[in-house]
């Protein structure tokens, strides 16, 4: 079963993972998002939320809900969460957790962010696994494309009822 809570300081040492050269292309590492989080806040933007993900009650990955104005790279919805840094710790992979985890994201959200109505993402073009993931979970692509800091990303989103 996977489930999602806010990042809490205890988590942090079962999230020191590593991941492989090819996926540490694609996603910043937990103790480097919350490296990232640490400085907005230092400048008073307090809209990044670190969320820790869990597969029986064990933490296996990480991502951040960011609802600060890089979202609006993706979309024009100010009522949007940019969700980023999504990682999964190595010795966890292969169980669907990834994908469980894009299922549950959509409850925790109105749950916690009633105001929220979208979902936006990026996901590398030269990621074909997990494009697939984001496409089987509802997610669209509708063409666009961003540049990132490994190469083109392909703009994704799914819209909450």
């Amino acid at each position: 079963m996977v489930e999602l809570k806010f990042f809490e300081p205890e988590d942090l040492s079962d999230l020191n993972y590593k991941l492989d050269e090819i996926q540490a292309q694609y996603s910043a590492l937990p103790k480097q998002a919350l490296e990232r989080i640490e400085a907005r806040n230092q400048n008073d933007d307090f809209f990044a939320y670190p969320i820790t993900i869990l597969y029986n009650e064990e933490i296996a990955g990480f991502c951040v809900l960011d609802f600060g104005n890089d979202k609006l790279e993706l979309t024009d919805n100010q009522d949007s969460v940019l969700l980023r840094s999504l990682s999964i710790n190595p010795e966890f992979q292969g169980k669907g957790i990834g994908k469980l985890m894009m299922i549950v994201l959509d409850d925790f959200i109105k749950e916690h962010f009633k105001d929220c109505n979208e979902i936006v993402l990026s996901v590398n073009e030269r990621n074909d696994f997990a494009f697939q993931i984001y496409l089987k979970t509802g997610y669209n692509y509708e063409g666009k494309k961003i540049d990132g800091r490994s190469g083109p990303q392909f703009v994704m989103s799914k819209t909450l009822d």
